[in-house]
């Protein structure tokens, strides 16, 4: 073992930029596949961040004619009656501002309301309005305008620009605002369709809403509404992880080619170890080791290089049109189970290309190459 160690090492040292290619072909592979995944899972989970900005954990639509309470459950930390409605929202002119016409989703919010979003900071009022920052733009509006809010029905409703929020995600920005639960009864003739409820564990919505639910309530969690994006973007991260992976598979196949002039090199040098009494075992273990020195040097430096990418991304992220991709900037998210499994891979696709010149080695006849 030491001695094929030995020769393994001292193969590799005699060619250094062959060595330092084959060795970086396989880290850059492996540093681009760690960048790819984790920009997938902070674009995954960043857009899940701003949804939920915004966006009901859970919502228990009401079965009957009237609100029945809510039930106790533990994973409950906030809910409040709301209703919601389609609305046409109009500014008039106002000095040298021309008018703002433009659709939303009025969410009306009643008692408790505020503490389904923390993060938005709604102080909701009678007769006010808290529009989506990208809404708000279109509208042309500013803090304390009068807009007014037209149904389908031809109600017509007067509300106040209390002030604007902003998720990340492009599509609650520019087509949300929350309104308190009487101004939108007051504009579709609805009454409270039921409760939004914020949970302490937003993956959990489903098992709560079934244990919530019982025959007065419809629970949609809000996996369910979201679940053609998130299959999507699973779908993505498995895609991109394969092709991606095409990379590692090239870089080695550089490392088998490598090793395969290697072994052409030293056909003599094998013929006579062999006539010397180095056996088959002994002469396919230098090579083996070579492959697995390449490997592992490589998946280190992938590793490495991929650490760092992450982190410049982290520090500068990229940014988007909210308008084509939901959020303005993409997010990293690395996960310690994307690099192991990436490692592992990328060893085993190494260790397999290295096969070839193993079994060349061993097919080397001392007898024949001597004579």
């Amino acid at each position: 073992m030491r001695f094929a160690l030995f020769l393994a090492w001292a193969h590799l040292k005699r060619r250094p930029l062959q060595t330092a290619l084959a060795l970086l072909g396989v880290g850059v592979g492996v540093a681009v596949l760690l960048a790819a995944l984790s920009l997938t899972n902070g674009f995954v989970s960043g857009l899940v961040r701003a949804t939920l900005k915004a966006y009901p954990h859970l919502v228990l639509f009401s079965l009957g004619a009237e609100l029945p309470p809510l039930p106790p459950h533990p994973e409950v930390e906030h809910a409040a009656p709301f209703a919601a409605t389609k609305a046409l929202l109009t500014r008039p002119a106002e000095g040298a501002r021309g008018p703002g016409v433009d659709f939303a989703t009025l969410v009306g919010l009643g008692e408790g309301g505020e503490a389904l979003y923390p993060e938005l900071g709604l102080r909701l009022e009678p007769g006010g309005i808290y529009l989506g920052s990208a809404l708000m733009q279109s509208l042309g509006a500013v803090v304390g305008d009068r807009i007014y809010a037209l149904s389908a029905t031809q109600e017509r409703v007067a509300l106040r620009v209390l002030g604007s929020f902003r998720t990340g995600n492009y599509l609650l920005d520019a087509g949300y605002a929350f309104v308190d639960l009487k101004a939108v009864e007051k504009l579709s003739g609805l009454k409270a369709q039921g409760y939004q409820v914020r949970l302490k564990d937003p993956w959990r919505a489903k098992e709560v809403g079934l244990a919530l639910a019982g025959t007065r309530f419809f629970p949609q969690a809000w996996q369910d509404t979201q679940r053609t994006l998130l299959e999507q973007l699973s779908l993505q991260k498995r895609v991109l992880g394969i092709l991606v992976f095409l990379i590692v598979a090239v870089a080695a196949l550089g490392v088998a080619n490598l090793l395969v002039l290697k072994v052409v090199e030293k056909t003599p040098e094998i013929a006579l170890l062999r006539a010397m009494g180095a056996s088959r075992t002994t002469v396919g273990l230098v090579f083996a080791l070579e492959g697995v020195f390449l490997g592992a040097g490589g998946v280190l430096l992938g590793n490495l290089l991929g650490y760092l990418l992450c982190l410049y991304l982290a520090l500068r992220p990229l940014d988007l049109p909210g308008e084509l991709y939901f959020l303005t900037h993409l997010p990293v998210e690395m996960r310690l189970s994307d690099f192991l499994v990436v490692s592992g891979a990328s060893l085993l696709a190494t260790f397999l290309s290295s096969l070839l010149p193993l079994f060349r080695a061993l097919r080397v006849q001392p007898g024949v190459v001597l004579r």
